[in-house]
């Protein structure tokens, strides 16, 4: 009977084995066009993915999302960045979405020219929690979100860059570097993050990184210790800058990240593992910092014996203020938060909703400073939660401790002083507690309450327990060493968060576990002990050894995507080619006019996206509306049959560079003219730029080239006496600033310059969405606008589209109420009333 048995179930993991070998073959074929659907979606805080299995025959993806109420006309293309390709199945992530219902698109790209779509359900977005201190009303800039808007869009004018283990070293960016607006071009992101330390580049910075990204990877990025530094010129300088993970799986894998003299700076839904000392460290003068949804897994050990689990997870020092601390979750730290070392004046943390699973100690550690720690989830912790020094205050608030073994403490009093001190022998703080959920805690000592393990203490205790969240702590309860009182700062000051927004304590665990860390938890999987792990503080060896074994799924990143209009209003479709009707044909043996053309070509092979999004470039008597974007995925081949002149056009007034056939050519006001001779060519990326024509003469006899005037000179009404008007504004000269005109929008000084009579304007107010400007005549005026566009764009004036002819629009009110607003995008130097 043993034997049969035996035998059966033999059989039986036979056939199972054999199942599960076919599951996972058919699971990695491509999908036929036909039964394309999405096998997975979702929506998170302000960002939404779907995935899908590869399908037949498609040799790229386009993916767009739209408010699941709007017209299919309001799809935006996501980039190309965001799609990915893993072991089995595709993934896209659309990042900066407000709060809403959401639906994503998928474009299958085939082979024959075709294509086939799909669409997910509708995805749920919610917005993420700005509060705590780096969101203050008392605070320096009175936000830390980075380059993005408070309702999570990115702001107008952000800059974006995308970090993946291929191109850290490489990835490029122009930057400002001198007052005069001279750009210089960052090339790896250690790089560029060095150009922006100079302080004149303020643009908001979304630096997207994907996937797990290693030492290696980051070779000549990191500073001497192994960290990625983002660093302004001073105390707490502008940087609108926002550091990010891209969906579920981004590491910085053997590094870590180092903030100092930095404002309004977000760092968000990143693992850190194995870092070298401290995973993330706000290391001097930063303030408005928000550093949530990441996950800090172990470093590497250091020399101490504390140190086994690396050093510290998050630590706030060196007059750090006004930081926010939030959704993280923190795997068996053992060090979780430092907050304070050397300050000399008091400064504002806040740490909310954190997960502090089974981690030792430190959550926080606190310094001189005033912290607010409300709805943490304390879960098994095996030395103390929260810790106070040195004349410190704490507000803790309805946090729940799952069995921590001290809760609260404060340095040489209370339940420190029942053993030898050591926790530490500096003096001690004062923390306010209210509202906690406490299990399992061996001890807790209150000032004024029996509600502890022992009995009340007013002498040696660990913490004043209020009655009520409002309560002020008497000075008469103070610090066994130090001789401290609490300093009441959460009934004084803006805490940037309110009453209201403090969720329950009884929902503490739920929310806190089903949303800290990175989107859905991260890909790394993990089952604490709790018989075990609530009460062991060292290192789990098991744990380490997963995370040091740790592989990414990631394939490739990129979508192979053609970049469609993106415009509010218009459908995705393809590209429109407009006939641009020039005046005089341009004549050479072979060209390419991307307008026209597309990527078609007979001659030319041509890899690349597309884009009319690029701006207009007129060419000897062409229009030209759409360009090849030089990246690093194109590639321009073709074969000379004897010597020749190539020509490329780009931008007007681009001067960057271009590599043809390995060399480097510099463009002379978006133009490159070069020799060849008879063979195999090749155009690729040296800098990013727009290739709008292409033109190859056999003859050696160009065509004259009429560059783009610079400076431009616009020639309004009187061009040749200075200007004197009634009521002027200058964007170069005022800024935004008017007693007359009421000015909403963003200023740009990247736009070129522009000479209007005798002046030399420098700086535009963009005409985007968000413009508008208002002002009320009393009388009859003429008003005059200049810009840097031709002919061909409008401005709306009153509700009515006027035409930009020459540089400028000249157009008569009537008495009463004006308004200016977009109907293209452009660019106003200055405004006049006569």
């Amino acid at each position: 009977m043993k034997k049969l048995i035996t035998k059966g179930f033999s059989h039986i993991l036979w056939y199972t084995s054999l199942l599960f070998l076919v599951v996972v073959w058919f699971s990695n074929q491509p999908v036929q066009a036909s039964s394309f659907t999405v096998s997975e979606s979702g929506g998170g805080f302000e960002t939404a993915y779907v995935e899908w299995p590869s399908i037949e025959h498609a040799e790229g993806y386009n993916v767009y999302v739209k408010l699941a109420s709007a017209p299919d006309s309001q799809y935006q293309q996501i980039d190309n960045e965001l799609i990915r390709k893993y072991q089995s199945f595709w993934r896209a992530d659309a990042v900066g979405l407000t709060a809403g219902d959401y639906v994503m698109k998928i474009d299958a790209l085939l082979a024959d020219g075709s294509k086939v779509s799909t669409v997910s359900d509708t995805l749920r977005v919610k917005a993420h929690d700005r509060t705590g201190f780096a969101f203050a009303k008392d605070s320096k800039y009175g936000t830390a979100s980075g380059a993005y808007n408070e309702d999570g869009t990115l702001q107008e004018d952000a800059q974006v860059i995308y970090v993946t283990p291929e191109n850290a070293q490489t990835v490029k960016l122009d930057v400002v570097t001198s007052s005069s607006g001279k750009m210089k071009t960052g090339a790896g992101i250690g790089e560029i993050l060095s150009l922006r330390q100079k302080g004149y580049d303020k643009t908001p910075l979304a630096i997207r990184l994907i996937g797990k990204i290693t030492p290696e990877d980051m070779d000549g990025q990191l500073n001497s210790n192994g960290y990625l530094q983002i660093k302004g010129n001073s105390d707490y300088a502008e940087m609108n800058i926002t550091l990010e993970g891209i969906g579920e799986d981004t590491y910085a894998y053997g590094w870590g990240i180092l903030a100092r003299y930095t404002g309004n700076l977000e760092i968000r839904n990143i693992g850190v593992a194995l870092f070298p000392d401290d995973a993330i460290s706000l290391d001097t003068g930063n303030v408005n910092v928000w550093v949530h949804h990441n996950d800090l897994f172990y470093g590497t050990a250091g020399s101490d014996a504390d140190q086994a689990k690396g050093d510290g997870s998050i630590d706030l020092k060196k007059g750090s203020t006004y930081l926010t601390v939030s959704y993280n979750h923190y795997w068996d730290s053992g060090k979780a938060s430092l907050t304070g070392l050397k300050e000399t004046d008091e400064f504002f943390v806040t740490f909310h909703h954190n997960w502090f699973d089974h981690s030792d100690s430190r959550h926080p550690r606190i310094r001189l400073a005033s912290v607010h720690v409300y709805n943490n989830f304390f879960d098994g912790i095996s030395k103390y939660g929260v810790g106070t020094t040195t004349a410190s205050s704490a507000f803790v608030e309805s946090n729940y401790f799952r069995h921590a073994k001290y809760p609260m403490m404060s340095s040489l009093q209370g339940t420190d002083a029942l053993g030898s001190g050591t926790f530490s022998e500096e003096d001690g703080g004062m923390i306010k507690a209210y509202n906690n959920k406490i299990i399992d805690a061996k001890s807790l000592i209150y000032a004024n309450s029996d509600a502890g393990t022992d009995e009340a203490n007013a002498t040696s205790f660990d913490a004043y327990l209020a009655s009520s969240r409002n309560e002020t702590v008497p000075n008469t309860y103070e610090t066994s060493v130090g001789g401290t009182a609490y300093n009441n700062f959460d009934t004084k000051v803006d805490l940037g968060v309110n009453a209201s927004e403090i969720d329950n304590v009884d929902d503490v665990e739920e929310i806190v576990t089903a949303e800290a860390g990175r989107l859905n938890g991260g890909d790394f999987t993990w089952e604490f002990n709790d018989t075990i792990d609530d009460e062991s503080y060292k290192m789990n060896k098991d744990l380490m050894e997963k995370i040091k074994d740790y592989e990414t799924g990631l394939v490739a990143v990129g979508g192979n995507s053609v970049e469609m209009p993106t415009e509010p209003g218009e459908t995705p479709t393809e590209p429109t080619q407009p006939d641009p009707e020039p005046t005089e044909p341009i004549t050479g043996d072979y060209s390419h006019n991307f307008t026209t053309d597309g990527k078609s070509s007979d001659f030319f092979s041509i890899e690349g996206n597309l884009s009319d999004s690029k701006g207009t470039v007129n060419y000897k008597g062409l229009t030209l509306t759409q360009a090849l974007k030089i990246e690093s995925s194109t590639a321009i081949t073709f074969v000379t049959e004897k010597d020749a002149t190539l020509t490329l056009v780009f931008n007007e007034g681009a001067n960057v560079e271009i590599k043809i056939d390995g060399t480097s050519h510099q463009m002379e006001d978006g133009i490159v003219t070069v020799a060849l001779e008879p063979g195999e060519h090749v155009i690729t990326k040296e800098d990013v730029a727009n290739l709008y024509y292409m033109g190859l003469d056999y003859h050696g006899e160009q065509s004259e080239v009429t560059p783009a005037p610079e400076p431009v000179e616009p020639t309004p009404t009187e061009p040749e006496e200075p200007v004197t008007k009634d009521i002027a504004h200058n964007f170069t000269a005022d800024g935004k600033t008017s007693d007359f005109f009421s000015i909403e929008g963003n200023l740009s000084d990247s736009k070129g310059t522009v000479y209007f009579g005798d002046l030399t304007l420098t700086t535009a107010l963009k005409i985007e969405s968000s413009t508008n400007i208002a002002f009320t005549t009393e009388e009859s005026k003429t008003l005059i606008l200049v810009f840097n566009t031709e002919d061909g764009r409008e401005i709306k004036i009153d509700g009515t589209s006027y035409p930009i002819e020459d540089y400028t629009t000249v157009v008569t009110l009537a008495p009463g109420e004006h308004v200016i607003t977009k109907d293209d995008v452009t660019n106003l130097y200055y405004m006049a009333l006569e």
